[in-house]
């Protein structure tokens, strides 16, 4: 069977702020869908350790009061994701998550952050995956769609209900089921094996890259980078 039609799990998180190497983990989810019905949820909520700025309160709903009193330890939280996340790749199951590249590169921060080990660690030195990025992929072969890219927009686009967004479980699964309605409307997303696919989000991901910041530069920023790695990149010492 193809990938789309196997078992996936959702992976998101919400956090402190819009920097990966900076943020830090408030909620996550992590569940596995069998024809697009959860089977299996698991849910955090972590105290970051430092104050969650109001903006980001009110994007997801927790406040500092909140996480410091019922959120669990962060080192204790990015481990079992890692470990979770980790357990389904070595059963050769995808992870979905939706713009993969914030999310992961968050996750091995924060493990840096709290001498654990890495993702690539947890598998015995080899890279992750399969990573499955509807964001990624949409954008790749639907290129020149008009509108916004947000789950929210991409959702609607593909007839996919979001029931909450912002709610880690809910991002988690509308990422899969977004995922599964990529690939039944773009056939040549569908044929691909994970594997494959993983390999061609990177490219994908780096044509983005090269083809946004030529239009940044061209638009008045000549020193604008964006960055091009993906599904993660590692975070510089300071940002640890």
């Amino acid at each position: 069977m193809a990938w789309h039609g196997e078992p996936l799990v959702g992976f998101d998180l919400e956090t402190t702020g819009t920097d990966p190497g900076e943020a830090r983990i408030v909620t996550a989810a992590v569940v596995r869908l069998v024809a697009d019905e959860p089977v299996d949820r698991r849910v955090w909520l972590a105290d970051p350790g430092v104050r969650i700025p109001a903006q980001a309160s009110a994007i997801h709903g927790i406040s500092s009061e909140r996480a410091a009193a019922e959120g669990r330890p962060a080192r204790e939280v990015a481990d079992e994701i890692a470990r979770t996340l980790c357990d389904h790749w070595e059963r050769g199951v995808p992870v979905v998550a939706y713009n993969a590249s914030f999310d992961l590169t968050l996750l091995t921060a924060e493990l840096r952050r709290h001498g654990l080990p890495s993702l690539s660690d947890r598998l015995a030195g080899r890279g992750i995956g399969p990573v499955i990025d509807p964001y990624t992929i949409d954008r790749a072969v639907d290129r020149y769609r008009k509108g916004k890219r947000t789950l929210e927009a991409v959702c609607a686009e593909y007839g996919v209900a979001l029931t909450s967004a912002h709610d880690a479980t809910s991002d988690a699964e509308a990422a899969v089921r977004v995922a599964r309605a990529v690939a039944a409307r773009h056939p040549s997303v569908a044929a691909l094996p994970a594997a494959e696919l993983h390999e061609r989000q990177i490219q994908w991901y780096a044509e983005w890259a090269k083809d946004f910041q030529a239009f940044l530069r061209r638009k008045g920023n000549p020193d604008a980078e964006v960055d091009a790695i993906w599904p993660l990149r590692e975070p510089t010492p300071a940002q640890t």
